[in-house]
């Protein structure tokens, strides 16, 4: 490299910096249930600005966001629209961003990421899945990268895994010697974080329902078991994702991968608001989900999400250990994981938007960064 290849690079470093959008960055909502309360309040109060929202909850429908919003939150003059009428409304609105807070899938997301892509919206989402679908759904996310890279937009999924299963564990590894293997726990409430999200953990079932649809395949082999999830036949863990996200931001290549589910009971009854219905005892609250990942490299992980309807002794805690020289366990007891999901996405809008078209997942961008100044300062690219 040349004296003067490095002056290029520092110019255009320093002209970057000093690009940003000089007005607001227009978002809107797809999905108006639990987490879009935190969500529309965190880009408002970022100093973005919300132009639309939608919604197939009929009580929501013709409600400013504010109502949604909630604890006295002042009227936007927002009001949340039917989302059958998103893709002509998107279109119309022409906003930077779509949150899309909805389902835990990307086969169900499909269409609301082809809406944005056809009008050239950069989509960010909380559904769990779509943080690394590159080996749980690699046909569809292939054909939504076409999709995106066509629209000249970028598609994402965001999240608290994003960090306290993600940035924070390849930070940790930054100040290990070696490692062997990474143990990593995570629980959390289904009862935060809506129907979709507990009916994929089983919560409700009888143990033998929960057996016959989703502990299955708790004896499956590697082989077999990655061509289940690729062909769509299975839907596995979050945790199957995150392996693969990790290992993809430490640069591991992955030679096996299987997963148990593993139902969750308690000996009272408990009442589900999600669900609902009051989950008899004995009954499944949820599952504890565990992914064990070997690689090339020879470090293995093994990975659980413990997602399950609470008794009230019980509180969301993440446990990561780094085993190796040297052994380095962090633990973080109560965090308050559905605002942590909410802050996460928003504060990934500016780096969404500077991404290059197409689906590009977190282990690609920046380490995420707070917003001390308005949205648009941070956003480099308009």
């Amino acid at each position: 490299m040349t004296a003067q290849d490095i002056v290029k690079i520092i110019t255009c470093l320093i002209l970057k910096e000093a690009i940003i959008m000089e007005r607001k960055v227009r978002v809107v909502q797809y999905g108006a249930g639990k987490m879009s309360r935190y969500l529309m309040r965190y880009v408002i109060e970022h100093d973005g600005e919300l132009v639309g929202a939608f919604c197939r909850n009929k009580n929501h429908i013709g409600k400013d966001v504010a109502e949604i919003i909630g604890n006295g939150f002042p009227t936007v003059g927002v009001k949340v629209e039917d989302s059958a009428t998103a893709d002509a409304r998107i279109g119309e609105l022409k906003p930077d961003v779509c949150i899309i807070a909805t389902r835990s899938t990307v086969a169900e997301l499909e269409d609301i990421f082809t809406i944005c892509a056809k009008h050239g919206v950069n989509a960010i989402t909380t559904c769990e899945e779509a943080l690394y679908p590159w080996n749980s759904s690699p046909a569809l996310t292939a054909k939504l990268d076409k999709l995106a890279k066509e629209g000249n937009c970028t598609l994402t999924g965001v999240g608290y895994c994003d960090l306290y299963w993600g940035t924070l564990v390849t930070n940790l590894a930054g100040s290990s010697h070696k490692i062997t293997k990474i143990e990593g726990s995570s629980w959390y409430n289904v009862e935060d974080y809506g129907v979709a999200l507990a009916e994929g953990h089983g919560a409700g079932l009888t143990i033998d329902e929960f057996n016959k649809t989703i502990g299955c395949y708790n004896e499956t082999p590697s082989d077999e078991m990655k061509e289940l999830v690729e062909s769509g036949k299975y839907v596995p863990s979050y945790m199957w994702n995150q392996n693969g996200w990790l290992c993809s931001k430490m640069g591991l290549h992955i030679t096996s991968q299987t997963q148990k589910c593993i139902p969750c009971v308690d000996k009272e009854d408990l009442k589900s608001e999600t669900l609902g219905m009051v989950v008899k005892a004995g009954d499944a609250t949820g599952m504890r989900a565990i992914v064990t990942t070997e690689t090339e490299e020879g470090i293995t992980l093994v990975t659980e999400c413990v997602g399950k309807i609470y008794n009230p002794e019980e509180i969301d805690r993440n446990v990561w250990t780094l085993h190796g020289e040297p052994e380095t366990t962090c633990i973080v007891n109560q965090p308050a994981t559905v605002e942590l999901t909410c802050a996460t996405l928003v504060n990934r809008i500016p780096q969404l938007i500077d991404a290059p078209a197409g689906y590009v997942t977190t282990d690609q961008f920046p380490y995420n960064e707070y917003m001390v100044h308005p949205m648009n300062e941070y956003v480099h690219s308009k």
